[in-house]
């Protein structure tokens, strides 16, 4: 059989600009992933593997000029998003280096026996282990902080899990050239190299989940492709943990009393979130329920005036430009829907910012139609196409609904699913109460996402000890986090030692504490 050639693209001409390397056989995934496993051991040195972590962060920042360049010709994001992406991911690996050093994810606990309570308790000690081989599934929108040396191949490294990771068609030359730094690493640690791998192809990607060595996976893409990977995890004759980032429509909430105090600077904020990066950030705000009137008016003019002056920009490649085209051209075509500033083809390569609007009231119906009352619900028999609005459409586009009352926008919300974050934009009287519509308003948001944001832009995640970036499904297809120190608990288990003599316990839990690590001890 002949080897499928992987070709680094330029997306603002779309033409092939090199072969970086064939697409993986079925033989070359399970070698890959064997070879992975044979190296596991190697990292159950804590001080090896935050070792290993800062290498690679200090590798990468030698050869910022070389990464940057690469990931510039495969995704046209340019030298200053990309050099601010590069110092997120190398920020991430030293992070995750600071969390090995501390230990606190071990989450080590230590019950003394007590033969005096009833029952009886016995001694009990618990940390978290391990998984294994876990397999990573890049990112297109962030070939670096989401790619092969970003936050899932971080925190699985940190947790002692080698990883395979399954590259973006986006980024090959990128992806390559970062694991060749992972690689050097490692051997630098004293760790084999195996401990990172990367695997092209989509049949690779079905393989790789497949394997009975993978013991988890993470996964930043679409609803349907991470759909697909998460039923294959879950139809394994053993599943497993499949921790995926899919689609997200992160609504925004403007009330009348915030447009009436500040709606020039709404309008011109939610432009650059909806713009940045060329509106292909997962958190992208893609429905925003503005209110009707003169002020909410203010709002959308300002909108109008800031998207107006936004230069076409280039997606990552045709086939997100085609879709994007395809999206809009959708959406544009509902009952009641228009186009202020209408979105799509800005040149033969390139696409142009814009937004649609539509009455709540028409979003509501046109969605749950003339069954509501019958429970057809969102995007039921009685739709008339309009549940479409309600669906990520990535690009620089977002869809302004303008309500009445607070009662059309919970109605609205109310038709939304899962999502990565949610955004209030209240007055500052409105901040101020513990009470009334706008905790109303936190109270119902908190339902539908994992992040609220209150008089700021959900773009732009920080790296923090207490950020989370997931969300109820379809936003996420688990309750962990993507982002931040606790992504490390997706690759870790629990296990509990009871009357294990001390000679014979892991050194982490024994009574000495020989390691320095932070314990929770009951008396």
């Amino acid at each position: 059989m002949t080897a499928t050639p992987v070709w680094s693209v330029d997306p603002r001409t779309g033409k092939q600009r090199e072969q970086v390397a064939v697409e993986a056989t079925s033989r070359e995934v399970d070698e890959a992933v064997r070879a992975a496993h044979a190296a596991r051991g190697a990292l159950a040195d804590a001080v090896v593997r935050a070792a290993f972590l800062r290498a690679a962060a200090d590798l990468l920042d030698e050869s910022a000029a070389h990464v940057v360049e690469a990931a510039d010709a495969e995704t046209a994001l340019g030298p200053g998003r990309l050099t601010g992406e590069l110092a997120r991911t190398t920020g991430q690996l030293r992070a995750f280096a600071d969390a090995v050093d501390e230990g606190a994810y071990l989450d080590i606990r230590i019950d003394r026996a007590d033969p005096a309570l009833t029952p009886p308790r016995p001694e009990l000690r618990r940390y978290k282990v391990p998984l294994g081989v876990v397999a990573v599934y890049a990112a297109s929108n962030f070939p670096l902080a989401f790619s092969v040396p970003g936050g899932d191949t971080a925190s699985a490294l940190a947790a002692g899990c080698p990883v395979v990771v399954k590259a973006h068609p986006d980024h090959p030359a990128t992806s390559e050239l970062c694991a060749s730094l992972l690689r050097r690493a490692a051997v630098a640690a004293g760790l084999p190299p195996e401990v990172v791998a990367v695997v092209h192809g989509f049949d690779a990607g079905l393989e790789l989940i497949r394997h009975p060595l993978v013991t988890a996976a993470g996964f930043t893409g679409s609803i349907r492709g991470g759909r697909a990977l998460f039923d294959a995890a879950a139809a394994r004759p053993v599943p497993i943990p499949f921790h995926g980032e899919l689609g997200s429509l992160n609504p925004v909430v403007v009330t009348a009393a915030a447009a009436a105090e500040r709606a020039e600077e709404i309008g011109a904020g939610l432009a650059g979130s909806v713009t940045l990066g060329v509106g292909q950030f997962c958190v992208k705000p893609g429905l925003v329920l503005v209110p009707e009137g003169a002020d909410g008016d203010r709002v959308t003019g300002a909108l109008t005036k800031a998207l107006g002056e936004t230069e076409p920009g280039v997606l990552l490649d045709h086939r997100m430009r085609e879709n994007f085209i395809a999206g809009v051209r959708e959406r544009a075509a509902l009952a009641a829907v228009t186009a202020p500033v209408t979105p799509g083809s800005g040149g033969e390569h390139s696409v142009g910012a814009g937004y649609l609007t539509v009455p709540a009231r028409a979003l509501v119906e046109g969605t749950v139609g003339a069954d509501a009352d019958a429970g057809a619900g969102a995007g039921g028999s009685g739709g008339s196409g309009h549940e479409v609005l309600l669906e990520e459409c990535f690009g620089p586009v977002t869809v302004v609904v303008r309500y009445a009352d607070q009662g059309e926008a919970a109605a609205v919300l109310g038709l939304l699913s899962g999502n990565l974050s949610a955004t209030l934009h209240l007055s500052a009287a409105e901040t101020e109460g513990g009470a009334g519509p706008a905790a109303e308003l936190i109270a119902q948001v908190t339902t539908l996402a994992g992040r609220v944001v209150v008089n700021g832009w959900p773009t732009g995640v920080a790296v923090a000890p207490a950020q989370h970036h997931g969300g109820p499904y379809p936003a996420a297809t688990s309750h962990s986090t993507s982002v931040g120190g606790t992504a490390i608990e997706r690759w870790l288990r629990p296990v509990a030692y009871q009357s294990v003599p001390d000679a014979l316990l892991p050194p982490e839990l024994r009574e000495a504490n020989p390691l320095g690590l932070p314990r929770r001890v009951t008396p």
